[in-house]
């Protein structure tokens, strides 16, 4: 087949075809393995630092940064330059999408009026591997100005940077994966990783739920999983639903009249007590057609869900009871029906 684009329909691993020479698996997996076990390393030393008895006191260093930012009640301002800066971007990205508001500040910029953001119920974190990051000199003394807690996430206590924090995430050292040791590798990951473990910590000390992580992403597939059944839901006359003591051939009317295969069975005071659907009406007519009431046919254990339960949820649901409706029900009467393609047109799945 020819192509206006060169490279456009070659196999997707034939990397002979797109760089001229021979793969050499074995010494690709040699270098991946040997960073891989580089930057465990540095997870495990960042785990052998949180042990309460260290005297570096990592696992006091997280409570005590948690501490300041609550008690601060402003944003976190995440600064860094370079590498440091890139994963900064990061921790700021999931502190506001946790529940702590926040805001990444690049050391340059701040030099050049962007300090005016900090303000005095604002908490600065500042991330510098080596503490001796000249970029961030302003911001530090800013901070010191105005009073405004510093936090510090680097691997040298008696860094400059450090020793002006007002709280220290002091990481323990680690062999870059760099076989130079110098481009920041195993670094960057136990930062990113220190950050995660920041946010996390606040994030439970919030009691931050999956509804109140919605607010934050409403969009795409991870705003559609947290979407509530309530606003998926069909209500009022789209409802297909019967009194107990209506007859079967009238349920059959309703049930296929709305479509879903389903009607709920509501008794006098209108909450739901069962539901009829086909495999019901196949049943009642195995020994021939007996109109009778619907009660006597329908299933008396109806699969029902909260308005404010996760779309998600109800998908997992549907799934393990294999069925393809539920009733959405609050104080025991129908508010109204989920049919599964709901979910599928919203990209829950």
């Amino acid at each position: 087949m020819n192509s206006l684009l060169p490279g456009i329909g070659r196999q997707p691993n034939d990397a002979a075809a797109v760089s001229g020479v021979e793969p050499d698996a074995g010494m690709a997996a040699r270098s991946v393995a040997r960073t891989l076990g580089l930057e465990r390393r540095g997870l495990e030393a960042l785990m052998e630092a949180l042990a309460p008895e260290r005297a570096d006191g990592l696992a006091a260093g997280f409570a005590r940064a948690a501490a300041v930012i609550e008690r601060a009640g402003g944003n976190v301002i995440v600064s860094g330059m370079g590498k440091s800066g890139h994963v900064g971007r990061k921790l700021s990205a999931t502190l506001a999408s946790t529940g702590t508001p926040s805001h990444f500040l690049h050391p340059a910029e701040a030099s050049h009026g962007d300090l005016g953001v900090i303000r005095d119920n604002d908490v600065v974190l500042a991330m510098s591997w080596s503490g001796e990051t000249p970029e961030l000199a302003d911001i530090v003394e800013h901070t010191r100005r105005l009073g405004v807690p510093l936090i510090a996430m680097t691997s040298r206590p008696d860094s400059a940077l450090g020793q002006a924090a007002d709280v220290g995430l002091f990481l323990p050292e680690a062999v870059e994966a760099c076989p130079n040791g110098l481009a920041p590798t195993t670094s960057t990951t136990m930062q990113m990783v220190a950050g995660d473990a920041l946010a996390i910590l606040l994030l439970e000390r919030q009691n931050f739920t999956a509804t109140d992580f919605n607010r934050y992403h409403p969009g795409g597939k991870l705003g559609a999983r947290l979407l509530q059944v309530r606003r998926l839901m069909h209500t009022g006359g789209a409802m297909p639903l019967v009194r107990e003591d209506a007859m079967l051939s009238a349920g059959i009317v309703e049930m296929t009249s709305k479509r879903f295969g389903i009607a709920g069975v509501l008794d006098r005071a209108g909450a739901l007590i069962g539901v009829l659907t086909d495999g019901d009406v196949r049943r009642a007519f195995q020994d021939g057609f007996r109109d009778r009431p619907v009660h006597e046919a329908m299933g008396r254990r109806p699969h029902i869900v909260a308005p404010d339960v996760l779309a998600s949820q109800v998908l997992a649901e549907m799934s393990r009871a294999r069925i393809t409706c539920v009733f959405v029900v609050e104080a025991g009467r129908p508010v109204g029906l989920v049919h599964v393609h709901d979910l599928l047109r919203a990209r829950v799945a």
